[in-house]
C-alpha cells in the first residue's frame, strides 16, 4: 500500500467525512486504535456505517438509528468484512473516533491516533481478508509514522468500550506486524 503526502492511502476508496479537524501543530502520529462496528448492531453490510460517518444517517430506517442519530463520528478508515476498505479522514487530519480517551497518561487520543474501524461485533471472529487488509494497512502506517503501539478502543476508553472484542486475534495481528522493518 501506498500512502501520499495528503495522509490517503491508494488502495482504499476515499470518501470525505465532514467529522475531523486539525490536528494540534507538530502532533505526530504515535497510536493505532482498533474498533468495531456494524449498523444495525450485528448487521454486516448496506452503507448504515457510511451515512453515519457522513452525518446522513436516517434515524427512521431503524430503531436502533434514532439513539445515534446526532453523533458527529468518523474515523480514518473502515474495513468491511470482505476486506474492502474505505478511508474517511486523511490520516494528516483528526478524525473523531475515540472520544473521551487516554493512553498511557495522554488524554485527547484523536489528536495523535489513527481508528480503524472494523466491520464486526465484539464476540465473532474477524474474517481472513479483514485480518489481511488491515496488517498491510497497518504496516503501511507504521512505515510512514512514528507509531508506537497499536491498541483497541477498550484500552484508551476502558469502562466505556468493548471493541474490538475477545473475537479479534491480537496475536495473529501482531505477528503479522512482525514483518515491519521499523
Amino acid at each position: 500500500m501506498q500512502l501520499n503526502a495528503e495522509g490517503l492511502i491508494g488502495e482504499a476508496q476515499y470518501v470525505a467525512s465532514p467529522n475531523c479537524d486539525e490536528r494540534p501543530a507538530d502532533m505526530p502520529v504515535e497510536l493505532l486504535v482498533i474498533h468495531n462496528i456494524s449498523l444495525p448492531p450485528g448487521e454486516f453490510g448496506g452503507d448504515a456505517v457510511i451515512d453515519l460517518f457522513l452525518n446522513r444517517l436516517d434515524p427512521a430506517a431503524h430503531p436502533y438509528f434514532e439513539t445515534i442519530a446526532g453523533l458527529r463520528v468518523s474515523a480514518h478508515f473502515f474495513l468491511r468484512r470482505d476486506g474492502e476498505l474505505l478511508q474517511f479522514v486523511p490520516c494528516t487530519k483528526r478524525a473523531w473516533h475515540a472520544g473521551q480517551s487516554e493512553w498511557r497518561g495522554r488524554q485527547r487520543c484523536n489528536d495523535f491516533s489513527v481508528g480503524i474501524e472494523l466491520e464486526g461485533v465484539d464476540d465473532q471472529p474477524y474474517t481472513d481478508a479483514q485480518y489481511g487488509r488491515l496488517i498491510r494497512l497497518a504496516q503501511t502506517l507504521y512505515r510512514n509514522y512514528p507509531i508506537i503501539d497499536s491498541v483497541g478502543h477498550a484500552d484508551i476508553a476502558p469502562g466505556r468500550k468493548t471493541d474490538p472484542g475477545p473475537a479479534f486475534d491480537w496475536a495473529r495481528y501482531r505477528s503479522g506486524l512482525s514483518a515491519v522493518s521499523r
